[in-house]
């Protein structure tokens, strides 16, 4: 069993909800990136996503696009990245999920890329821009190291494609719960409900709902419709970003505390 899927299983033994944060590596630097998945580590989180810069980032809003410049005027690349996390997750209980557009990927070539990241201890894989026809190329081999690589659904995707999905994703299965872009939202769309109940037709994975949640009742939101997982990326991207490094840790922190703590609680 993975490290994702061992997650999964425990929480659903306690019906409880997982929490993914996520950041973006190398904003504001990267010493200041592995003391957030520290932070985040012990404030609660149950899997943390982590994203690698990248110049194109077509799925995500402009808070993460702006980490991710930041990023990558400071001069972060994934060799870099990948250093950090190999230092860095031997002391995490929480399983690190990557982030990346696909180009990188080819661009190192598949096998040498999964090699990498899963001798820097990363457990999943994120590809937001590799549809699920292209994706066989990766699931194999991947699946073969260890590492689950989770697919995306659109709230646009028909029924066919959603259960195609559902039977080919890794880990967990991530709906999106927007037509769009990541980013803070003030509210999230009901028929994020219905999409659930609709993917729970196909599949007994584990569902995590993301782009959009920022608040803590929108999490609590997500758990009550039957999520397994929320996702949370522009809230904390921007908390981080904000003062001193020392208080973007600490705001990143209690942040990470309240969100689990309201999808932990029952009958609230």
């Amino acid at each position: 069993m993975t490290a994702i899927s061992h997650c999964f299983e425990t929480l659903g033994r306690n019906r409880e909800c997982a929490l993914i944060p996520f950041i973006t590596a190398g904003d504001p630097d990267l010493e200041t990136t592995a003391a957030a998945l520290r932070v985040l580590d012990r404030s609660g989180a149950d899997i943390i996503e982590l994203g690698v810069p990248y110049s194109d980032p077509l799925a995500d809003g402009p808070v993460i696009q702006a980490a991710a410049t930041r990023a990558l005027q400071r001069g972060t690349t994934l060799d870099h990245v990948l250093e950090m996390l190999q230092a860095t997750t031997p002391s995490l209980r929480s399983p690190i999920s990557l982030f990346t557009y696909y180009n990188p990927i080819l661009h190192r070539g598949v096998e040498k890329f999964l090699q990498q990241i899963a001798a820097a201890g990363v457990a999943g894989l994120v590809v937001p821009d590799l549809p699920l026809e292209e994706a066989g190329g990766l699931l194999q081999p991947a699946s073969e190291i260890g590492i689950d690589l989770t697919l995306l659904v659109a709230p646009t995707s028909s029924a066919e494609r959603i259960e195609a999905i559902a039977r080919s994703s890794q880990g967990f299965i991530y709906l999106v719960s927007v037509t769009g872009v990541t980013g803070i939202r003030s509210q999230l769309e009901s028929r994020v409900s219905d999409l659930l109940q609709q993917i729970r037709s196909f599949t007994d994975k584990p569902i995590g709902v993301g782009f959009g949640i920022s608040q803590v009742s929108q999490a609590r939101q997500v758990k009550d419709w039957g999520a397994d997982a929320a996702i949370v990326g522009s809230a904390f991207v921007k908390r981080l970003a904000e003062g001193t490094p020392e208080e973007g840790l600490t705001a990143i922190a209690q942040f990470c505390q309240s969100l689990k703590a309201a999808i932990r609680a029952e009958g609230e």
